[in-house]
């Protein structure tokens, strides 16, 4: 019995990579974590991990264990999510990891009407732009842009993304409207840092691709700091519609190339693979996918069946 309880300490101690780190996440202190680790080497027979002051790394012996380990831990997650499943009853904690702007604009403001509907859920959301390890982070669910790559995911599409190009009315005013994307090259062009074409921004135009490398002095890793700049006057910048809608309805920002279109993303809710999918995560994915529904052109976040 003391080897089966040590599975899920032994588990977080190769993922986080250090006792301290595994003992935060598992809400007890370091030299519990060590005593679990040592009386299962000790009941093993085996040595799982070798340890000095700064590095951790598994033996031959803890690299077969901890393969079978995670199956273990697997096992019994789907145990106790086919039991939720019969209860009917959403609860225990949601991990969702979502990007910045995405996020904060588009499902902050629905996290009060879903913890009103399901009470019995906490919800965790970690908002950043950079791609996160699903699996090794501990979500549940990540919300995410673009082609999904990795086949071990889910991944359900939830709405579209596009973009454009744009910049407000007094800089248009003040250096002149580019009348092709070519000219983009004579403007100072702000840009997003974890743009997938890095400094070239791709246009579609009669079905033909062009590629034109912008520069500026300015670039930053959240979308609602280009807004920013670009209201202000500093560039042409290109941003997504869904935080951008409505400056270019009111005139604030000026949508330029309207005849060239940009490459159009999807987002999706990306999940881990599973026979029994929590009742937790299958409630929001419903909950997200009904309240992403948009037909504004420049808001742009459309339902896709």
């Amino acid at each position: 019995m003391e080897t089966f309880s040590a599975i899920p300490v032994f588990v977080a101690v190769v993922e986080k990579g250090s006792f301290s780190k595994a003992a935060e996440s598992l809400g007890t202190s370091k030299s519990a974590v060590s005593k679990r680790i040592s009386l299962l080497e000790n009941t093993l027979g085996v040595k799982l991990l070798h340890r000095t002051t700064r590095t951790l790394s598994l033996t031959e012996a803890g690299e077969q264990y901890f393969h079978h380990a995670v199956k273990a831990l697997a096992a019994a997650s789907e145990g106790i999510d086919s039991v939720t499943q019969l209860q009917g009853k959403p609860k225990g904690t949601l991990k969702i990891s979502t990007p910045m702007s995405f996020g904060r604009l588009h499902l902050a403001p629905l996290v009060t009407e879903f913890l009103t509907h399901y009470p019995d859920i906490k919800l965790n959301m970690i908002m950043d732009d950079k791609k996160v390890d699903l699996v090794g982070s501990g979500f549940d669910v990540a919300i995410r842009a673009g082609e999904m790559k990795d086949s071990t995911l889910i991944a359900r599409p939830l709405a579209s993304c596009r973009s454009v190009v744009c910049a407000s009315p007094d800089y248009l005013k003040k250096y002149g409207i580019p009348n092709s994307p070519e000219e983009l090259i004579n403007h100072n062009c702000i840009r997003f840092i974890y743009d997938y074409n890095g400094n070239d921004w791709v246009f579609h135009h009669d079905k033909k691709i062009q590629k034109v490398k912008v520069d500026g002095n300015y670039q930053v890793n959240n979308s609602e700091a280009l807004q920013a700049a670009a209201l202000a006057g500093l560039g042409i910048a290109k941003i997504p519609t869904f935080v951008i809608g409505q400056d270019i309805i009111s005139g604030r920002l000026i949508p330029l190339f309207e005849n060239h279109s940009l490459p159009t993303h999807t987002f999706y809710a990306v999940f881990p693979e599973r026979r029994h999918l929590p009742a937790k995560v299958r409630v929001f994915l419903d909950f997200i996918t009904d309240k992403l529904k948009g037909d504004h052109p420049y808001w742009e976040v459309d339902y896709i069946k």
